[in-house]
């Protein structure tokens, strides 16, 4: 496969890569559609300042005039978080036309670990997951990241799955595609916003170097797939769950109510409760990325050190 067709590695991160030095992949989406600008630049650029502090070199993912990039400059991080929602939001069955067309692209989960993959990085942080949508057993709404997941072989570093979903379903869907789901300081699966769900995890693990063990035996042993690490928002940023349900459960009624559907769901639940929150889901989100790249970097380190 000639990947050098399609893929443009920036040379930092290709050098680190060649040397054996951590890096960590971080995705666009949350830059084009998780918030507004200029709260998105500044944000996307405080996630690669805080890899780079803990140790690791950022690796932003996203498609520009056809290209897949692995690693983008400040510049290009200012030009998708302007350009905002009009980027097309790319999963796995976008690639191969966005990029046939020339056309820019924000990579999700999905892409994200696709890309990620093909340039050689292998530990990915991210806000939250995609996941088994509620009422999916009549829509067949399911995120593709739960697909990737199955058999990508990147680690993903989230803050659970976004409490906008049915979580239970998500974690039945995980365990069927072979993908363990790890919770970083915790047995409990967090839900974005807030620490709890009342469901339970595969395993926990207490360290970065624990993490980087377990999935450094998966990937010698070729089992395929990718592994999910759920890190918890951090206690002091954390939203009251029946605050967050009786939000998401208003904006889920509103988005049923508009006929909105497919990808275009997530952003709308998202920004509408951030809306009916007042900022303070927003906020919240913002800090559980940070939380989880910061891991993310401490845990590639450790895997480099293996």
């Amino acid at each position: 496969m000639n990947l050098n067709k399609y893929l443009d590695v920036n040379p930092e991160v290709a050098q680190a890569i060649r040397e054996g030095r951590p890096v960590v992949a971080l995705e666009s989406t949350i830059i084009s559609h998780g918030m507004p600008y200029p709260q998105n630049v500044e944000t996307a650029l405080n996630v690669e300042r805080i890899i780079r502090e803990n140790g690791a070199v950022p690796a932003t993912i996203a498609i520009i005039g056809g290209r897949l990039k692995a690693g983008l400059t400040a510049e290009q991080i200012e030009y998708f978080g302007k350009k905002g929602r009009a980027i097309a939001k790319a999963s796995r069955r976008d690639l191969a036309v966005l990029c046939a067309r020339g056309e820019d692209g924000a990579t999700t989960v999905t892409t994200t670990m696709i890309i990620a993959h093909m340039a050689g990085i292998n530990i990915f942080a991210t806000g939250g997951i995609g996941g088994v949508h509620r009422g999916a057993e009549t829509t067949m709404d399911i995120s593709a990241d739960l697909e990737e997941l199955g058999h990508t072989p990147v680690m993903v570093i989230c803050a659970g799955a976004k409490s906008i979903l049915d979580l239970g379903l998500t974690l039945e869907y995980l365990e069927t595609k072979g993908v363990p789901v790890i919770g970083y300081g915790t047995e409990e699966l967090p839900a974005f916003y807030t620490r709890q769900s009342g469901f339970k995890v595969d395993y926990r693990m207490d360290s970065p170097e624990e993490l980087a063990s377990a999935f450094k035996a998966q990937n010698d042993m070729a089992l395929g797939g990718g592994m999910l690490v759920t890190n918890p928002i951090p206690e002091e940023y954390a939203m009251p769950l029946d605050t967050i349900n009786a939000a998401i459960d208003q904006a889920i009624a509103e988005c049923n109510a508009q006929g909105i559907h497919g990808k275009e769901t997530t952003p709308f639940l998202l920004a509408r409760v951030a809306e009916l929150t007042g900022g303070d889901s927003l906020a919240s989100n913002i800090q559980l990325v940070y939380n989880n790249a910061k891991l993310a970097a401490q845990t590639a380190d450790a895997y480099c050190k293996l």
